[in-house]
């Protein structure tokens, strides 16, 4: 402990009160009163260590004119509910470590500063919904054993919650994250409910051990995330990154004037990646989805090398890069080829000398296999790939130079 505890017992972390030397949990009733006088709104606020019941979380917040400084509640002890209607705290407040045995409900409070709560174990329902913090919120490592509410919440400089954990239903609908979250190696036990987020969100290796429902209009991120149930993701005008991440349901996203990619992507549920108005997808390289249905994309730029299933992949509405039309010349017959533009796969431009040449999967052997297992569902397309390997299986066979 970094404070002067309370000399009422050996095992009282509590704060002491000076000149009492005890913690405001074992002042007698006068010198409690004292104490509780001496409080005013927009002064400091010590219950470091302190078990505070029910009765005297009210008391001392009715002393602080509702209205307290700096509070300072590290490794404080609630044994009663928390219950904060129209609270405003003036400063920072440091929750960390602290433990709340009841019900933990800030709706309706108002943080002016930084809110700390690092650690902090919530044996029951925490509500943050409908708060206002004009700082940061931390909320790393901490432990919500049931519900834990944040719709509605507004996160003026950012929210982080790395390697929490949620046990119980957690809701962050509506939320505002001014500067972004960050839900890095969280485990979220039962349903997310992330929808209509204002901001960008990261829930980089994160586990979704039920289903969650991702939707922001920042930039989302779940990179290397697990999701043991569905994963349905809603975003428009902002880019997602899905590379590495593996879903044993449903997955489900769709995308409005967005771009994702889902390079190492594992997709062991039927997959859908719909798109709307200019939606693009980068990347399908090394993607394990034995059904996966991609319709109203823009696949020009995507990469398919690696793909394990390619006729588990069904295409129904996007767009393809075009080959180049000219006359090759060369030096077997027929020594001059006239070339037509066909669709194609943006793998095939990097086998032939394209930004990114050195990749050793982009080779005709494996784009012959994937012309031949995509299934676009327009006949143009389909006689375009056709054709396509027909010429990587010629190349793959007859390739004379080293």
């Amino acid at each position: 402990m970094d404070w002067v505890t309370c000399a009422h017992s050996a095992g009282c972390t509590g704060v002491a009160v000076r000149p009492a030397g005890r913690c405001l949990a074992h002042l007698p009733p006068d010198q409690l009163s004292e104490a509780l006088r001496a409080l005013r709104p927009g002064r400091l606020l010590d219950l470091r260590g302190t078990t505070v019941n029910g009765d005297l979380m009210s008391r001392v917040i009715e002393a602080a004119g509702g209205r307290p400084g700096r509070a300072r509640f590290d490794r404080a002890r609630f044994t009663g509910d928390v219950r904060l209607p129209g609270v405003t705290f003036t400063g920072d407040v440091s929750l960390d470590d602290a433990r709340f045995d009841r019900l933990a409900s800030f709706f309706g409070a108002r943080f002016e500063g930084n809110v700390s709560m690092a650690g902090a174990r919530f044996a029951r329902e925490f509500s943050f919904h409908g708060v206002t913090v004009r700082g940061h919120v931390s909320l790393d490592r901490a432990l919500m054993s049931r519900d834990a509410l944040f719709s509605q919440a507004v996160f003026g400089r950012g929210l982080s919650c790395e390697r929490a954990r949620f046990d119980g239903y957690a809701a962050f609908d509506g939320a505002r994250l001014c500067g972004g979250a960050a839900f890095r190696g969280t485990r979220f036990g039962r349903t997310l409910s992330f929808r209509k987020v204002m901001g960008n969100a990261g829930f980089d290796a994160a586990h979704f051990a039920g289903d969650a429902y991702l939707s922001a209009t920042g930039r989302l991120s779940a990179a290397r995330a697990r999701a043991d149930g569905l994963l349905d993701v809603v975003v428009a005008r902002c880019g997602v990154d899905l590379r590495g991440v593996a879903v044993s349901g449903p997955t489900t996203l769709r995308l409005t004037d967005s771009q994702a990619d889902l390079e190492g992507a594992v997709l062991r549920g039927p997959a859908v990646v719909a798109g709307k108005g200019r939606s693009t997808l980068t990347s399908l390289r090394r993607v394990e989805a034995v059904d996966l249905a991609l319709s109203g994309l823009d696949l020009s730029a995507c990469r398919f090398a690696g793909l394990a299933h390619p006729s588990g992949v069904r295409v129904e509405d996007c767009v393809f890069a075009l080959t180049p039309r000219g006359v090759r010349v060369n030096l077997r017959r027929p020594m001059v080829r006239w070339f037509s533009r066909r669709r194609a796969l943006a793998d095939e431009h990097t086998m032939r000398g394209g930004p990114h040449a050195a990749d050793p999967a982009a080779t005709p052997d494996h784009l012959a296999a994937l012309y031949a297992g995509l299934s676009p569902d327009d006949h143009v397309t389909s006689a375009d790939f056709a054709s396509a390997a027909a010429e990587m299986r010629r190349l793959a066979g007859h390739r004379w130079w080293p």
